[in-house]
């Protein structure tokens, strides 16, 4: 035979030997009619443990030594006998009960509940910026006293912070006492608009010292006695702790110099870095817990009031702020702090995560139909929750679904279909041939 003649006996050879696999595969007779997914097909044995080892007699298992079990027929469906609706390259399982014990399957129905997300992070306690007041001196001076000489004393608002000498003010409280002395002898005068004058120079130099950070009382003293005040005293307006402290003793200070930072710490900001996954159920007004890892059993409750409107380009976060209060001072700026969100999210049907098994871009589930027969469904999740995963598809209320051993039904279920779809390579009818031509069924 010449090599050109041999090339259609050797592919015939290998379609012969691929049909002759096919058929050992399913262990069914050669040339028998394939059995309908309603007609009980003959006993088959298969491993507990190694789905794919199947024979039709009893034995052990070559890989594991186990064993082998006896399945129904149903265990090998034919690709029709999946149900409406089921996914593709998956079919029903029957497994007795027996077998059900064996490799541990457990059932749970799934119902409607309660959708809760937690969200736990990192976060960093920083000072209310709005909280944060400079200390300034209005004229140019040299500092005489100072009652706050370091950094981090608590001051309360009105409490005595420094004494400045200032040769501008002190010219100016010298303006106020002639004037004061003019009002009074223009008082009397019989044109209204000469005594009106004498008023109107009076409450330009005491405006003059209020703009300067006198006091009111410091004037009416000034006024009282008629003596001029060597120095001025600054006071604080806002109580808070100094944080920062740029002032010394004798030093001369110019108005654009910050003397002193007063930082009020008793209601802070937390800066919780938040992922952009979780980043779609933050919301303003949302509640959040702040605990430290070293203070068990102290949590801080406050509100989200800001999320920031860019990403960190390298920690891939995003920035969103707690306000809580902070009484008894046991938080401080730039502690890390433990932060919980819960954002509620309504009602949904949730399934537990373990009952789900992920193929790609599929997610199935196995429902428990009863009887010992589990059926793939292809589902649609929402967000992870607390006891779960959201379902917004693919199944109801009620609905019983496995939550273990589904990785080895999802085996065999995709085992099952696949020799399903193979089994009808055997059913090929041979071509008319003479009676005893070994080549009959493979020539074309």
């Amino acid at each position: 035979m010449t090599p050109v003649a041999c090339r259609p006996a050797v592919a015939a050879l290998a379609v012969a030997a691929l049909l002759t696999s096919a058929s050992a595969c399913r262990r069914e007779s050669p040339r028998g009619p394939a059995p309908s997914p309603s007609v009980a097909a003959a006993p088959l044995y298969q491993c507990p443990m190694h789905p794919q080892i199947t024979s039709d007699k009893p034995g052990r298992c070559p890989i594991c030594g186990m064993d082998l079990v006896r399945i129904q027929a149903e265990a090998l469906p034919s690709p029709e006998a999946a149900l409406p609706g089921g996914v593709a390259g998956r079919v029903a399982v029957t497994l007795t009960a027996e077998r059900r014990q064996v490799l541990g399957v457990r059932s749970e129905a799934v119902h409607h509940a309660r959708l809760e997300r937690t969200i736990r992070t990192v976060g960093r306690v920083a000072a209310d910026e709005r909280r944060v007041h400079h200390v300034h001196s209005k004229v140019e001076g040299y500092v005489e006293r100072l009652d706050v000489d370091f950094t981090g004393a608590f001051v309360r608002k009105g409490q005595h912070l420094l004494s400045l000498y200032s040769p501008e003010l002190v010219a100016t409280q010298q303006e106020y006492l002639l004037a004061l002395r003019a009002r009074d002898r223009l008082a009397s005068s019989p044109v209204a608009s000469t005594a009106r004058s004498g008023e109107d120079l009076l409450e330009a130099a005491r405006q003059r010292l209020l703009f300067w950070d006198m006091r009111p009382e410091d004037v009416a003293a000034l006024e009282r006695t008629g003596r001029v005040q060597r120095t001025v005293d600054l006071h604080a307006e806002h109580s808070g702790y100094v944080t920062q402290k740029n002032v010394a003793m004798g030093m001369r200070v110019m108005p654009q110099d910050t003397l002193l930072d007063l930082v009020d710490l008793s209601h802070l900001w937390v800066m919780a870095d938040v992922y952009e996954s979780d980043l779609p159920f933050i919301r303003p007004g949302m509640t959040g817990e702040v605990t430290l890892p070293y203070r068990p059993g102290r949590t801080w409750t406050g509100a989200v009031t800001n999320v920031a409107p860019t990403v960190d380009p390298a920690t891939r976060t995003i920035k969103v702020r707690l306000e809580v209060d902070n009484t008894g001072n046991d938080l401080k700026p730039d502690m890390y702090a433990d932060v919980v969100l819960r954002p509620q999210l309504g009602t949904g049907l949730i399934v537990p995560e373990s009952a789900v098994v992920q193929t790609g871009n599929r997610s199935i589930v196995f429902v428990d139909a009863g009887d010992g027969r589990y059926e793939p469904r292809e589902v649609e999740l929402g967000p992870k929750v607390e006891g779960g995963v959201q379902v917004i598809r693919g199944l109801e209320d009620a609905e019983s679904v496995v939550v273990s051993a589904n990785f080895l039904l999802d085996s065999e279920s995709s085992l099952n279909a696949a020799l399903g779809a193979v089994r009808p390579l055997r059913d090929v009818p041979s071509a008319a041939a003479p009676a005893g031509d070994p080549h009959a069924g493979h020539r074309r």
